[in-house]
């Protein structure tokens, strides 16, 4: 019998973006595609199963062995830094990391920047590179509001058309990092799954 793959695909559209990269490096499972609530996929010919988890825990099941590899967005891998092996850039799912505020907001150094995001670390490190002396307020979502409503000069969050902050009076004023969907792997399933992990990268590659 085959030694299957454990793959973790992300929930949504980058997901079914990714999954087509599979199937067309040769991986496919035809059922992944059917309607139904199943979330758990395996073609055995091919060796491979997949499974859909949220995007943010895609690096924790591949972390923990759970799955042999999966696709997590840099952001992720930023703020969270799993231990795993980042094998590629898929060149999917692009964005970037970014400082914005309302259009009329001035730095005034002599006071502490008050910084409102869900990526605490990847603010942290940002603005110690910088010297500049934060005070993060963690939230989980609605982020644009936080300056609106004074509870913070800045947010620091991910920028795909900037749609959202145009609509709520905010602009980007820095580029953190841009972001992409990245091929991860477990560390132990990379030494011994190694052929099959390897075959499904330069596959991906070739494409």
């Amino acid at each position: 019998m085959k030694t299957m793959l454990n793959v973790a695909l992300p929930k949504g559209r980058l997901g079914e973006k990714v999954y087509d990269m599979f199937a067309k490096a040769g991986f496919e499972c035809p059922s992944i595609k059917e309607e139904s609530r199943k979330l758990i996929f395996e073609n055995e010919s091919a060796g491979v199963r997949y499974f859909w988890v949220k995007p943010s825990d895609v690096a924790i099941y591949v972390e923990r062995g759970a799955a042999d590899i999966g696709v997590a967005g840099k952001d992720i891998l930023l703020e969270y830094s799993p231990d795993v092996y980042e094998l590629f850039d898929l060149d999917i799912g692009k964005c970037r990391m970014a400082v914005a505020a309302p259009s009329d907001f001035r730095d005034n150094p002599e006071k502490t920047l008050k910084v409102a995001t869900k990526f605490s670390n990847i603010a942290q490190r940002y603005y110690s590179s910088k010297g500049r002396d934060i005070d993060i307020i963690h939230l989980n979502g609605s982020i644009e509001i936080a300056p609106i409503l004074g509870l913070s000069d800045v947010i620091v969050d991910i920028v795909e058309t900037g749609t959202t902050l145009k609509e709520n009076n905010l602009e980007v004023f820095e580029t953190i990092v841009p972001i992409s969907a990245r091929l991860i792997a477990n560390k132990s399933s990379f030494m011994f799954k190694s052929g099959q992990i390897e075959k499904i990268v330069n596959s991906m590659k070739d494409m």
